[in-house]
């Protein structure tokens, strides 16, 4: 099962410009992800997971195992490479996979900043934390409490759960927010919305999310962009003519290798 949904100029969610849910997966024994290596530019990728393993490497060096409740932030910048795996321990015995990755657009003025890598542990992200209600705040800040993970801009990503019959509320601290519909049935103002939907919220209205059955979501969204952005296939900049240029390097092959993993790779699509 995923959820892939690429937010068009008009559906902007904060720097949110790409929202995708893979899973839950299960892998036979033997099978597991293969991601081959990749480019991106102008962007910062924010990876999350609630089940499984990935086994991340890029072309700065970088080699790090994302676990349940860890996050991984990447900043492409002026461009980045890389894969993401099933390891083999992993993949010899079967696995299961499920998570969240999104891209957040950079200001304009820091796209052509330079790439890095960040993993943070489970540990290091607040949890917000009382009967019937769990919230770890990813990105961002959120109920008094704030993720350590550096981003360009203000930021928010929340990871909730609610037992059946409490609600939370969601006020109007960032201007620009959204949930995403994990598991479970909620209702706001009446109106009840089940699993897999994704929910924009107009700037300075204050919400409460009540919980019909146990329900599993996920907050976003933080301050506006500075301008629209254009996404074509992993690139994403202000300026039509920078992806140009980065469609015909990665085609050139000018683009940096991953150390460990240099001999595949995900060819430039035709369209």
């Amino acid at each position: 099962q995923t959820c892939a949904l690429p937010i068009s100029q008009s559906r902007m969610v904060g720097p949110f410009v790409f929202f995708d849910r893979f899973g839950p997966a299960i892998f036979r024994t033997g099978m597991g992800l293969d991601v081959r290596p990749h480019p991106h530019i102008g962007l910062a990728t924010v990876t999350y997971l609630f089940d499984g393993e990935i086994m991340h490497r890029d072309s700065l060096g970088s080699a790090a195992q994302i676990r349940p409740g860890e996050v991984n932030w990447m900043t492409a910048g002026r461009g980045i490479v890389h894969s993401e795996r099933t390891g083999p321990d992993r993949r010899a015995t079967g696995d299961t996979l499920h998570g969240l990755q999104c891209w957040v657009a950079l200001p304009a003025a820091q796209e052509e900043m330079a790439p890095a890598f960040a993993h943070h542990d489970a540990g290091e992200l607040p949890v917000v934390s009382e009967k019937g209600k769990s919230v770890r705040v990813v990105v961002g800040s959120l109920y008094g409490r704030r993720s350590p993970v550096a981003t360009t801009t203000e930021t928010l990503l929340a990871d909730v759960k609610l037992t059946a019959g409490n609600t939370i509320p969601l006020d109007a601290e960032h201007e620009e927010r959204a949930i995403y519909v994990i598991d479970g049935e909620i209702e706001i103002s009446g109106d009840r919305f089940g699993a897999n939907r994704l929910l924009v919220f107009r700037p300075g209205d204050s919400i409460a999310i009540a919980a019909l059955t146990d329900a599993h979501l996920a907050i976003f969204g933080g301050e506006p962009m500075d301008g629209p952005r254009h996404v074509w296939w992993n690139f994403v900049s202000s300026r039509k003519e920078r992806i140009e240029q980065a469609k015909a390097e990665w085609a050139a092959g000018h683009f940096q290798s991953i150390p460990g993993d240099e001999i595949e790779f995900i060819p430039l699509p035709k369209k």
